[in-house]
Formats: C-alpha cells, sequence, structure tokens
C-alpha cells in the first residue's frame, strides 16, 4: 500500500481561506472569514470572547460563572474578517472590550478586506478599514479605529481609543500621525495592493 501523502501546512477551505495547521483559532463558530483570508502559523483568534446578549432566560451558574448565552440560530459575532486579508505569524487578534455599568463586555473586532496584520501584532480595535497596513510588534489598542488606507509602522502602539484618518501614516508609542500615503497606494500591484500576490504564494 503506498504511504499516505503528507498533509500540507494549510488547511483551504471552501470560500479559498488558507489557515495554518499550527494557528489557534477560539471560538469558530463567533468568527466569519470573507475568502481568501491568510492565517500563518501560531497566530492566535480569540472568538470565544464574544459578546453575551442579555437575557431574561438566562441564569448565572452555581459556581457563580458567567451564564451561558441563550439558545439561538445565529451565534454573537466576536470577530469578523474581509477578503484577502493576511493574518501573519504570532499575530493575535482579540475583540475589543469595555467595562459598563460593572459588567465587563466584549464588541465585535470588525476588518475590512485587503487588510495586512504584521508578525507579533496584537490587534484589539473596534474597526479596520479596507486596505490596511499593520506592521510587525505593533500593538493596537482597545476600541481603536483604523479608516480605510490606514498605515502603522512597526513596532507602533495605537492608544485605546484612538480613530486614525483615512490615508494616515502612524508610528511611535503612543502612535500618533507621521505621515501620509502616497498617491496610487492600494492600488492593485502597487505598494497596499499586493494582497491578491500575498495569497497567490501561500502553500506553493
Amino acid at each position: 500500500m503506498p504511504p499516505k501523502p503528507a498533509k500540507g501546512e494549510y488547511i483551504e477551505t471552501d470560500t479559498g481561506n488558507k489557515i495554518s495547521r499550527r494557528s489557534l483559532i477560539h471560538g469558530t463558530q463567533h468568527i466569519i472569514l470573507g475568502g481568501k483570508t491568510v492565517i500563518q502559523a501560531d497566530a492566535v483568534i480569540r472568538g470565544d470572547l464574544f459578546r453575551i446578549h442579555s437575557s431574561s432566560s438566562q441564569a448565572t451558574g452555581e459556581d457563580g460563572s458567567a451564564p451561558a448565552p441563550a439558545p439561538s440560530n445565529t451565534p454573537s459575532i466576536a470577530i469578523t474578517v474581509g477578503r484577502y486579508t493576511y493574518i501573519s505569524r504570532a499575530a493575535i487578534l482579540r475583540p475589543p472590550s469595555r467595562l459598563h455599568r460593572g459588567v465587563h463586555s466584549f464588541y465585535p473586532l470588525k476588518m475590512g478586506d485587503h487588510v495586512f496584520v504584521g508578525e507579533r501584532s496584537i490587534v484589539e480595535a473596534a474597526q479596520v478599514g479596507n486596505h490596511v497596513h499593520i506592521g510587525n510588534d505593533v500593538v493596537v489598542g482597545n476600541m481603536v479605529i483604523l479608516k480605510d488606507f490606514a498605515y502603522v509602522l512597526d513596532g507602533a502602539v495605537v492608544p485605546a481609543g484612538m480613530v486614525v484618518p483615512s490615508f494616515c501614516i502612524v508610528g511611535g508609542s503612543p502612535a500618533r500621525i507621521v505621515g501620509e500615503v502616497g498617491e496610487g497606494y492600494g492600488v492593485e500591484g502597487a505598494e497596499g495592493g499586493l494582497a491578491r500576490e500575498r495569497y497567490r504564494l501561500v502553500g506553493r
């Protein structure tokens, strides 16, 4: 009997997502991937941190634990990732959270299309627009909003609640606006427009 072919590093889904077998994805039922998304080895996606909708039918567990979500056909969404998004090695995506009236709640993390997240970066943003570049070793703080075509330089720490306007470059710790992206940024084949090429090369 011939030996079984070795499994490739990536699992490819029906919608073309390429997910490393060595990535850590928690709470898959609370994560939406738009298609053609790449998730590299050791990346961590915390779909298990989702907002629990309060309901009179919920009761606290005997051990004082948080109530389980009410049964529903549509699970709460923790993280939405758009098409052609690239999550690099050891990056962490975690939904933002806040304390409201003594209750710690998570809110959805929404990422647009053609987003690049660099190695070892931590993203806890509320919203990441289209064609956003997040460099290596970046911390995107709680409830941050990165608008379309924003560019975060390597090593930047974007403080909680910051709104980065479209076409702005931010860097430093704490991050501040240090420039603007050039004309033509994000055009397919040019800087910021290499998402399809990156996707094509994965797993080859």
